[in-house]
Formats: structure tokens, sequence, C-alpha cells
């Protein structure tokens, strides 16, 4: 009850910003924003280290465990549409196929500034390569990734500490803490992607 009522009065504040001690000791000045709103850098950030994490792969983190990892960040639609073999986002989404020895990487050349397709609702495109290197070749293949990448704000939900130690289960229950999702994945020149039931 006591924390309710200090959330209470920070929403009821007047004043731009509020003082947050942290519980090392630190303090830091937030801004109170409303449920829908997200800053345009914590969505750029969002979308590159989700694709990021979704398209790298090796032998230690095989698709079925990034998949697993990563399915928090995707709407439940969307989750189903890449699970299907007939998708055409550009990658195999949790397939196992032969990895010995592969490791895929997607390299991000740019990320375009957040566009607001409706409230609390945005696209963003990204331009990278999916970059594809097997046993020890130095040069890999590369495929070009270019997408819209659509997002929107979700409720809180709470996240639990992960105790697994891997450094991917980690990012992501940062990433989680934006309480956004992907929702939509299509093709640049695709200009109903956001409302097409076809990914």
């Amino acid at each position: 009850m006591f924390h309710n009522t200090m959330l209470q009065q920070v929403k009821r504040k007047t004043l731009p910003e509020t003082l947050v001690q942290l519980v090392d000791g630190r303090t830091i000045a937030v801004a109170a924003t409303g449920n829908l709103e997200r800053n345009q850098q914590t969505i750029r950030r969002f979308v590159g280290e989700a694709m990021t994490l979704m398209l790298t792969s090796s032998n230690n983190l095989p698709p079925s465990l990034i998949k697993e990892i990563t399915s928090p960040l995707l709407s439940k639609d969307l989750r189903q549409k890449l699970n299907s073999k007939n998708n055409n986002i550009g990658f195999d989404y949790g397939l196992d196929r032969n990895l010995r020895n592969t490791e895929n990487v997607l390299a991000i050349a740019r990320i375009s500034q957040p566009e607001e397709v409706s409230q609390g609702n945005w696209k963003v495109d990204i331009y990278a390569n999916h970059l594809t290197f097997k046993g020890a070749e130095k040069t890999g293949t590369s495929i070009p990734f270019n997408k819209q990448i659509f997002v929107r704000a979700i409720e809180t939900t709470k996240v639990a500490a992960d105790q697994s130690g891997i450094p991917a289960k980690l990012a992501i229950s940062g990433l989680r803490e934006a309480r956004l999702e992907i929702y939509n994945i299509c093709e640049l020149k695709d200009k109903k992607c956001s409302t097409s039931k076809k990914i």
C-alpha cells in the first residue's frame, strides 16, 4: 500500500522530473510517461537488439534455444507465423539444421527513426545483412535483411530474474523491461504490412 501511494503521488506530480534512488544508493531523475508512450531511442534499441538476438546462433546457441529465449519479445500471432515453414521473413525461426561448426550473425547497418502508425504502435525500418560462417572459413555468406519491423507497447509484465547465466537470457530480461513486443515483420516494399495477415 505504501509503494502504491508513492506511485500515485508520482503520477500526480506537476514537476517534469522525479528523483528516484536506486538500491545501490545512486539517484536518477526520471520523467513520467503514458502507458503507450515510448522514447524513440528505446524503440530503436529494442528492435536492434531483439533482431540481433533472434538471428544470431552457434553451436552453443542453436536456433531452438534462440527461439525459446526470444519468444517473449514477439506477439503470439507473430510467433505462430514464424513457426510456419511458409513464412517469407528470410530466416527459419527456431528450426535446427545441420549447424555443426556454423555461426549466424546479424550485422546491422542502419535502423530508421520510429514512425508512429497509431497510438502505442510504431514502424521501424532495419537495414542489415545476415552472415553465415561455416567451419574455419573467415569470409562467410551474406544475405540482405532489409525489413519493416512493427512494434507496440504492452502492459507491464513481471520479468523473473534469470539464474541461468546465459548472456542472451540476461539480454532478453533487460529488453522486456521496455514493455514492447514485435507484432509484424515484412519486406520494405510491402505498403500494407501492418494490417496484412500474411508475413
